[in-house]
């Protein structure tokens, strides 16, 4: 498993307007050196904890996104650091992130989840929901969290049609946003398994963890 080789290989397929997030949770730092070494800078954690722990020991010009769900009573733990959260699906944890960044007089980036696939496991909000939070006087009165984007993970599938309509209605509505709020700028959506689809459908960013690192180990 040579990470330095795939990092290069996914680089080489993927147009360079599309960034790439390493997502690393689970892999020992060793791993992600080995991925910083072969120049990538920005890498993705599902849980709080573990990407602290990880800030604390590595070189301080990663830069972090959280991709996981976020509790609201762990946000602190993050909020010296993190760049970009990417699961963020209510308003509620928005005022969390706003009182916690400033608390580090800092502006912290979150993308609005939009739940696109069938299962029930999956989080996030509604288009109608994505409105009326950017909409509301709350959000309008933050300075220290701005909504840069939407992000979404399409349902586990071997049918790619349904993959792509997924992605696609995704897409869509991010450019129907992206043209009435001008802070929107990005869309994550695709992971190890589709994030071809997920360019062809127009991703800015993919997150991809197993075809850099190998499979992970839950143990």
């Amino acid at each position: 498993m040579n990470i330095a080789e795939n990092l290069k290989r996914i680089k080489a397929e993927i147009p360079e307007e599309v960034t790439l997030v390493a997502i690393s949770k689970t892999k020992p730092e060793k791993d992600i050196l080995a991925a910083y070494e072969a120049g990538q800078r920005i890498f993705g954690e599902n849980k709080i904890q573990e990407m602290t722990e990880k800030w604390e020991k590595l070189p301080k010009d990663i830069e972090w996104h959280m991709v996981g769900h976020v509790q609201r009573n762990k946000v602190k733990y993050m909020a010296e650091f993190v760049e970009l959260i990417h699961a963020v699906d209510s308003l509620k944890l928005l005022k969390e992130i706003e009182k916690q960044a400033a608390k580090y007089d800092r502006t912290i980036n979150c993308l609005l989840q939009i739940k696109i696939a069938e299962e029930d496991t999956k989080y996030g909000i509604n288009v109608d929901e994505v409105e009326s939070i950017l909409q509301s006087e709350a959000y309008r009165k933050m300075t220290h969290v701005k909504v840069v984007g939407l992000m979404g993970m399409a349902t586990f599938t071997e049918n790619e049609e349904q993959i792509k309509e997924e992605f696609s209605f995704l897409s869509t509505t991010f450019e129907d946003l992206k043209s009435r709020y001008n802070s929107f700028t990005i869309l994550s959506m695709g992971m190890s398994g589709d994030y071809k689809i997920a360019i062809d459908c127009g991703s800015t960013m993919i997150r991809v963890g197993s075809s850099i690192f190998g499979e992970r180990n839950y143990q």
